[in-house]
């Protein structure tokens, strides 16, 4: 239980100075934290490179399943983050290959209904996926469908079709048949304003089944990305991690949920007067959504390293 009074205006250095010294590992959100698309939030590049000559665990955790991790590696170095290691990212593919490889060892065929990205970090994983090879003007009448699909993995697909929803849905009728998601964002920011449905909130929303099938969703707010941190780096303990993220409904829950200090950089998508909102809110339910710390940007804690130099 985080008392609501623990949000503050925007942190000082010296508030920042002692939080840093207080935690081992940084855990950093992507889109709206360090970068904006294909451009890097000012001063985002030396913070992150700072963090890490302070001796700093930095780990990157995203929704966007649209990519693998070899290539945001590139993306990484492309715009400045130079020091940044395969083994820091944890994307919400990559944890959902590990979750199908791991966690439920699946016995079978996965469909996927999600881009190239996706598919390559399973079956980089050793996670076989049904291959779509359907004739042109098939439809759920006449298509093949696998006889040995035991999950069924819904992440953001740009190449979405009736099809592939009314093979899913075929799928799923299995009640043995898993039911998995990347995540549930609602949407997704692009430049100029625009947005970009959240396939997988709609999907999980809508799905008609007769028992309404819920998914295990992978990805952040569940606990299960910190679980795969917490797995592959020595110390990883709540206690000495701070999440940092753009996101309320989604970042800071969690950090709550995974039981995190959490702060929130005014660069994405909420604002402060969103955090005041469920500060002031009697729903129990929006604790979690508080951030316990903000800053305007994560370049903040460069004045922090520049007082610890000196």
């Amino acid at each position: 239980n985080r008392p609501a009074a623990l949000i503050l205006p925007t942190c000082q250095s010296e508030q920042l100075r002692n939080l840093l010294e207080a935690k081992d590992f940084i855990l950093l959100d992507c889109d709206g934290v360090i970068w904006h698309g294909e451009t890097a939030v000012t001063g985002a590049a030396k913070a992150v490179s700072s963090l890490i000559r302070h001796g700093k665990h930095v780990v990157f955790v995203t929704n966007n399943c649209t990519r693998p991790r070899e290539s945001y590696v590139h993306k990484f170095c492309r715009l400045g983050f130079t020091d940044v290691m395969l083994e820091q990212i944890f994307s919400s593919s990559y944890c959902s290959a590990l979750y199908l490889r791991d966690v439920v060892k699946v016995r079978g065929q996965v469909y996927v209904m999600g881009c190239d990205g996706l598919r390559t970090e399973l079956e980089g994983a050793g996670v076989p996926c049904v291959e779509e090879a359907d004739e042109a003007g098939a439809t759920i009448y006449d298509c093949a469908l696998a006889a040995d699909v035991k999950a069924v993995l819904v992440g953001h697909d740009d190449k979405l079709t009736f099809l592939k929803l009314a093979k899913a849905s075929c799928y799923l009728r299995d009640p043995d048949c898993l039911f998995l998601a990347t995540d549930n964002d609602p949407w997704h920011p692009l430049s100029g304003g625009r947005i970009l449905p959240g396939f997988c909130f709609f999907f999980l929303k809508y799905h008609c089944q007769p028992k309404c099938r819920k998914a295990t969703v992978i990805g952040k707010p569940s606990r299960f990305m910190f679980e795969c941190i917490s797995s592959q780096f020595s110390g990883a303990e709540p206690a000495k991690c701070l999440m940092i993220g753009d996101r309320l409904e989604t970042d800071m829950l969690f950090g709550s949920n995974c039981g995190l200090d959490t702060m929130l950089t005014l660069t994405g998508v909420s604002q402060l007067e969103d955090a005041h909102e469920y500060r002031d809110s009697e729903l129990s339910a929006n604790r979690g959504l508080v951030p316990d710390y903000v800053v305007d940007s994560i370049a903040d804690f460069l004045p922090a390293f520049e007082e610890v130099d000196e």
